[in-house]
């Protein structure tokens, strides 16, 4: 509960609003409440980040149950514009700007670093397994980077506004299919 209060905090306010009392006041709780249970701000920023990373865990790995097996590249780019909605829309946006200001913030703060560590979940795994399908050599970097470039347009469209085009995902599902064996 003061996890989640925090993070609409942080969605809301961003890193400066994002105070002791701030969680308090969003949780309807007493003052004092939320140092009771994170004494200090990297406390919280720790608490928030967990909280964050299970969310998202939960949320890639229902994406990933709810749709079928990728057979096809159109699938795999539809699963993509999945994806990239629900961090552009609704909790899934408010998610998204928590989460890359904790990004930023992990940069001095090993303990969050190691905190946002991208895990293995069930979107991954069929990514990498639908590359792996097809013969795409060096598979895991490939996963990674095209992880990382939908990562980026959606960073890129939560700033600008607006959705990531289609086509730029196929473009990157494109990219990372050269090289292997079977294109389609």
């Amino acid at each position: 509960m003061l996890a989640d209060a925090a993070l609409d905090v942080l969605a809301d306010e961003g890193m400066r609003g994002l105070t002791h009392r701030a969680v308090d006041r969003r949780a309807a709780l007493p003052p004092g409440t939320t140092s009771a249970y994170f004494r200090t701000r990297a406390a919280l920023l720790a608490g928030l980040v967990a909280r964050l990373v299970q969310v998202d865990q939960a949320e890639l790995r229902a994406t990933a149950e709810a749709l079928p097996a990728l057979r096809t590249v159109e699938e795999l780019v539809d699963g993509m514009v999945l994806l990239t909605r629900q961090r552009l829309t609704g909790e899934g946006r408010r998610r998204s700007l928590a989460r890359y200001a904790c990004a930023v913030e992990s940069v001095r703060d090993p303990e969050l670093r190691e905190i946002l560590v991208p895990r293995e979940n069930a979107g991954r795994e069929a990514v990498r397994l639908f590359l792996v399908a097809r013969g795409v050599p060096d598979v895991e970097n490939r996963t990674h980077t095209l992880l990382t470039c939908i990562d980026g347009l959606v960073f890129d469209r939560l700033v600008s506004g607006g959705e990531v085009p289609r086509e730029a995902l196929a473009g990157l599902v494109a990219a990372a299919l050269r090289g292997g064996d079977s294109p389609g």
